[in-house]
């Protein structure tokens, strides 16, 4: 009985309390759980894996749908733009006629004011012309005449 034997009978000592305790079946039993957590926690990965891919193809699809609105945005703001633009330049170019036309019609109503000035000054100087002509050589029965002349002219005009 050396230390070989008592060694021997030691393990299988320990071998048998080990069957004893039934510590195989709670290794198999642990290794069991273990495994069960371990494929549901695959099952619950791939779960979350495939809620994370809808998630991701809803937000993709918002997106573009959101890509398409704003480029419909910037669209209708840019023919909206283009339509004011138009309408400014019309009303512009309407303004600028209205001033030319209006500025057309003072220059003529200058130009006649004008005229009828220079007429007027005319015919006065005329007149004061004529007057002194008609002083200078009429006597006082030309002028009685003449004045006669031009009342009954008047009252003819008046009839």
């Amino acid at each position: 009985m050396d230390a070989t034997f008592w060694a021997f009978v030691g393990l299988i000592l320990f071998l048998v309390l080990v069957a004893y305790l039934k510590v195989p079946g709670m290794m198999a039993k642990a290794l069991d759980e273990r495994a069960d957590k371990i494929r549901d926690e695959l099952a619950e990965a791939k779960r979350l894996r495939e809620e994370a891919q809808h998630v991701l193809a809803e937000y993709q699809r918002k997106r573009k749908e959101a890509e398409a609105e704003a480029a419909s945005i910037v669209a209708a703001a840019e023919r909206e733009a283009a339509a004011l633009t138009a309408e400014a330049k019309q009303k512009t170019e309407e303004f600028v006629t209205r001033r030319n036309a209006l500025s057309e019609q003072k220059i003529k109503q200058a130009e006649t004011e004008a005229v009828n000035a220079v007429r007027a000054a005319a015919v006065d100087l005329a007149i004061a012309a004529a007057e002194k002509v008609l002083a200078k050589k009429a006597d006082e029965g030309v002028q009685q005449t003449l004045f006669k002349a031009s009342v009954a002219e008047v009252k003819s005009r008046l009839n």
